[in-house]
């Protein structure tokens, strides 16, 4: 189970900061049009694995799979390097304008999401066991909720400020980004919420344990 969770935590960081310049727009029920990077849908899984895996396995491990997840994103920037540095076939589908731009700004933006991610992940284990230690266990949408929208909008405040700083973004922006990208992320982390609940609750009941019990994984 550990493997599959820390799987799918890396699968989600990669393919977010991979798919990231491309920005849409979503209308939420007429009360907020949100501008966001595609790029931020499947982050906040990240967010929600990590406090699975806090739940089960402990704090030493949610910062394991964090670390992991730093590794497997330098491996696929590396990897995106060759890809570009290496010239296109005068047959290849894909040249090497089209190549470049769509992961030219890998790396810039690989780097922003990183510092961002390391933060708000290392700061959402912090305080999610803070208040597992604070309620003993108990009140998990709590402690899901209360973790997830801090660190996310250290997250988002992060990777924007340096975006904007390297000139990727204008910082004409900044606010309207910044603003929906954490209203987007608040949502998510609300709805996510019962998600968490059924898988804490399937794994314990699964694995034995009690309100309060981690398992033990190496």
């Amino acid at each position: 189970m550990y493997l599959i969770l820390s799987g799918l935590f890396i699968a989600s960081l990669v393919a977010g900061n991979l798919i990231f310049q491309k920005f849409f727009s979503w209308n939420f029920f007429g009360w907020y049009t949100f501008e966001i990077s595609v790029g931020i849908l499947p982050y906040p899984v990240t967010f929600l694995i990590t406090d699975i895996i806090s739940e089960i396995y402990g704090r030493k491990k949610a910062n394991q799979v964090v670390v992991s997840g730093l590794f497997a994103s330098a491996f696929v920037l590396a990897i995106v390097y060759l890809g570009d540095a290496v010239p296109a076939t005068a047959w290849s589908p894909i040249q090497d304008v089209v190549f470049h731009q769509v992961f030219g700004f890998t790396a810039i933006a690989v780097g922003a999401s990183m510092t961002a991610y390391l933060l708000a992940q290392f700061i959402d284990i912090r305080i999610y066991h803070f208040w597992k230690r604070k309620t003993n266990g108990k009140h998990l949408w709590l402690r899901n909720n209360a973790s997830t929208m801090l660190s996310q909008f250290v997250d988002t405040l992060t990777v924007l400020l340096l975006l904007c700083s390297f000139e990727i973004i204008e910082w004409v922006r900044f606010s309207d980004l910044l603003l929906s990208g954490f209203l987007f992320k608040v949502l998510v982390a609300a709805v996510d919420t019962p998600f968490l609940y059924v898988a804490v609750f399937g794994i314990k009941k699964y694995f034995g344990l009690g309100i309060n019990d981690e398992l033990l994984a190496e």
